[in-house]
């Protein structure tokens, strides 16, 4: 947990104590702890809580959007989650409703990614809002605060995190220079088949490349 908040944090997702992050193990969540400063985390700043939010372990209070972890695992299943207020999503979070599928690597995501309506952070309202825009995606924004990703590992939830950001900031550069053309259903699909057909995303041997 520590050394993955560290590394978002020198990837410039993470600002001072802004942000949680949770992995889930069996029935037990280890997540980080209201007020640390994630990018300095230290294995002492994370708290280990049951499924209902019981502390089991840890001498610190978890993250005041615990409500939000648990609905994840709870609803969804999920191995990890990641929540920061990296720059590009959050801005992108202040103007638009979705994050439409401008490139190919918006499916490893589930395509569009939806914006959560605003509510206050740590709110009951706000991880249910965030718990319906994640319905079949890997990504959400939170309008006007931030970004939240999951994954099946804690390395997954943040190699999400961070094709979340290079997208946002993908979009911001495209719409500074006229309107962006969005991949259809059609154009989706087509990338989808390739992908499975080429077993995108993993390396081969020249041998395997020839077969």
């Amino acid at each position: 947990m520590a050394d993955v908040c560290r590394r978002l944090g020198a990837a410039g997702l993470l600002i001072g104590t802004a942000g949680n992050v949770s992995v889930r193990v069996g029935d037990r969540v280890a997540v980080t702890a209201t007020g640390a400063v994630l990018a300095q985390l230290t294995a002492g700043q994370v708290t280990v809580v049951d499924l209902d939010g019981k502390v089991l372990a840890g001498t610190l209070q978890p993250t005041s959007e615990l409500d939000l972890h648990l609905g994840v695992y709870r609803r969804y299943g999920a191995g990890a989650v990641v929540h920061t207020h990296a720059p590009m999503a959050t801005a992108l979070s202040c103007v638009l409703d979705e994050l439409p599928c401008i490139h190919y690597q918006l499916l490893a995501l589930g395509g569009t990614v939806r914006v959560a309506p605003y509510a206050t952070f740590g709110t009951p309202e706000l991880a249910e809002s965030v718990l319906a825009a994640l319905d079949g995606r890997s990504a959400a924004l939170l309008a006007n605060h931030g970004s939240v990703t999951v994954g099946p590992t804690l390395d997954k939830a943040v190699e999400n995190a961070l094709l979340l950001e290079w997208a946002c900031g993908v979009y911001q550069h495209a719409a500074a220079l006229g309107t962006p053309r969005v991949l259809d259903e059609q154009q989706q699909l087509a990338v989808i088949e390739a992908a499975i057909a080429r077993n995108y995303g993993t390396t081969r041997s020249l041998q395997e490349g020839r077969s």
